[in-house]
């Protein structure tokens, strides 16, 4: 399995086990906000937006270590009433669960730092509530030649 991938089934599985406030819906999948039942809020789409490498050794081409920053976009939906607490509260525990563990389990597999570096509050009509939260992971890799 890729880093990439290993790396988002990691973000999907921490934001599950989320226990207050339970999210109930969690997924890779792109989903229409609007279509999802109300007993799936809130709901979370974690996508990966960009990467971006550089070389960090240089040597023989095509041989050596790169460094890779992977930006991923967690977008969380609440709904109902009082959705400034809600989101609040989702917010924060979003941000305390991706803090747990910044090397996402995967340090062995070059992972060298995870963070937030963004959070958006989108617009949206009552009764929902959205946030769109930017994570970025930095990993290291042996580049080998082929």
């Amino acid at each position: 399995m890729s880093l990439r991938q290993e790396i988002a089934d990691y973000l999907v599985t921490a934001i599950k086990e989320i226990e207050e406030p339970r999210v109930s819906f969690v997924t890779l999948e792109p989903f229409n906000v609007l279509e999802i039942a109300i007993t799936q809020f809130p709901a979370v789409l974690v996508t990966m937006r960009e990467e971006i490498r550089e070389s960090v050794t240089m040597g023989v081409p095509g041989v050596g270590r790169r460094m890779g920053t992977l930006r991923f976009e967690i977008r969380a939906y609440v709904r109902g009433n009082e959705l400034d607490s809600k989101r609040n509260l989702l917010l924060e525990a979003l941000e305390e669960q991706l803090e747990k563990d910044r090397y996402l389990g995967l340090y062995n597999q070059g992972v060298l730092d995870s963070q937030i570096t963004t959070i958006e509050i989108v617009d949206r009509m009552p009764p929902l509530a959205e946030m769109l939260i930017e994570l970025e992971v930095r990993y290291n890799y042996l580049r080998a030649s082929t």
